[in-house]
């Protein structure tokens, strides 16, 4: 077993080139929150590339979840270093992350200088429906797989109504779950029951890559060494720039960027919307980097780019540099504004993974972790589900409180084109932009 398992690592698991690719994709079609984006990645790398089982995908789910700071971000660089080490953790986190700078910053520098970004809202009004239809189709995938028996199904429909009609907190909700879980090995073991990761019988002949299971032979496997290093290196990588932009910040505009984002990215418990409020009253209020009506013109330009929705942080960056350049040019500004406040709001989320993710392959064997994680999976896609809800609700009663049947009808579409007519995601999400366009225009 073990020859015929090292010949399928050897064959079947993506090349880093391969992975790269992959990973670059990803970063431009990482549209629709995090539900969006998990559903985009449950599609792509367990159901058509296979390159991770869906044991495995929710287990590391489960864990970014409870971290502070962009889950789905989170969840990208724990694939990457299941795949190709810390290289491939860094390369897929930061390749989550890029292209949508890039967009942000020529959308906010359009808004900035032009104040007009018609085309590019009218492509992504499109765009957003077929992503609803994405999620909606991801939420049923990840529920058939998940949800094996009655008692998992009302774990996640009681973490849906807690969530989302009595607003109980993320953390409390996880909590309680992972104690049903515990409970439930002793009363229910059955129900409880998960896939062991040393039991792979079978899953080669489904196509999946078999990660190496040997936690402590692997690079999976924790050591107090590995996670010196981490932390040694996190602190490197984020006192060697705070003191570069200590040195040459304007009015310390660049500074104070590093140590608020910064915090900003230790207290993102329980998703995006849960500090936007937090960073929009202190960029207002208390920094003035920008006004009021200007962060919630950034607010939609974040919403309508590929990438986590907490890179509206971007714009706060860009519009303080432009703001408060000094003796630099506003765009120079912009830039090592926009830079600074990317750079220290998702810093963090790579050191949370290399730190935590050995240990969580490392005790996916124990009994009463299993039967815990069991019942966070399950409260999970009630999370997921409340997300795609909560997305669908944005997307089809807009602002403006007139219900967007044109949302609707497309969403329809591109839920029927994808999940009966087998239509690739890809050019659903074209069409849909083009869609948008014409339907704005005339």
């Amino acid at each position: 077993m073990n020859a015929n398992k090292d010949s399928v690592e050897k064959t079947a698991r993506p090349s880093f080139g391969e992975a790269f690719k992959f990973w670059l994709k990803l970063g431009f079609i990482s549209f629709g929150g995090p539900a969006g984006q998990i559903a985009i990645m449950h599609q792509e790398v367990v159901e058509k590339k296979k390159w991770i089982s869906n044991d495995r995908f929710l287990n590391a789910l489960n864990y970014c979840m409870l971290l502070p700071g962009p889950e789905a971000q989170q969840l990208t660089i724990y694939i990457g270093w299941l795949l190709h080490k810390i290289p491939g953790g860094v390369v897929a986190g930061s390749l989550f992350v890029i292209p949508s700078m890039f967009v942000l910053f020529a959308l906010s520098y359009i808004y900035a200088a032009f104040g007009n970004v018609f085309l590019v809202e009218s492509f992504f009004s499109g765009l957003k429906a077929s992503v609803m239809a994405i999620v909606f189709a991801a939420v049923i995938k990840i529920g058939k797989k998940s949800l094996k028996n009655s008692l998992l199904t009302g774990i996640a429909a009681l973490s849906f109504i807690a969530i989302f009609f009595l607003k109980i907190p993320f953390p409390l909700i996880i909590i309680v779950a992972a104690f049903i879980g515990i409970s439930g090995s002793f009363m229910f073991p059955n129900k409880f029951q998960t896939s062991k990761s040393k039991d792979v019988t079978g899953l080669e002949d489904k196509g999946y890559v078999v990660i190496c299971e040997n936690a402590d032979e692997c690079h999976i496997g924790p050591s107090s060494g590995k996670s010196i290093g981490v932390l040694v290196s996190f602190i490197m990588l984020w006192v060697i720039p705070v003191a570069i932009l200590y040195s040459i910040s304007a009015h310390k505009v660049f500074y104070t960027e590093a140590l608020f984002f910064t915090k900003a990215a230790f207290m993102t418990f329980g998703g995006a919307y849960s500090v936007l409020a937090y960073i929009a009253q202190a960029g207002v209020e208390q920094y003035s980097w920008l006004t009021r009506p200007q962060m919630m013109d950034g607010l939609g330009l974040a919403e309508t780019t590929p990438g986590p929705l907490i890179m509206v942080v971007q714009f706060v960056g860009f519009m303080a540099g432009w703001n408060y350049h000094g003796n630099l040019s506003p765009l120079s500004g912009a830039v090592i504004g926009s830079l600074t406040a990317t750079y220290f709001t998702f810093l963090p989320s790579f050191m949370f993974i290399f730190l935590g993710a050995p240990y969580i392959e490392k005790f996916r064997d124990n009994q009463k972790i299993s039967s815990a994680l069991s019942g966070i999976t399950a409260a999970v896609v009630g999370v997921v589900l409340n997300l795609a809800v909560w997305f669908g609700i944005y997307v089809i009663f807009p602002q403006t409180g007139r219900i967007n049947w044109f949302a609707i009808i497309l969403g329809i579409i591109s839920f029927t084109a994808m999940q009966w007519l087998k239509i690739g995601m890809i050019p659903v999400i074209a069409v849909s932009g083009i869609a948008g366009v014409v339907w704005n225009l005339f």
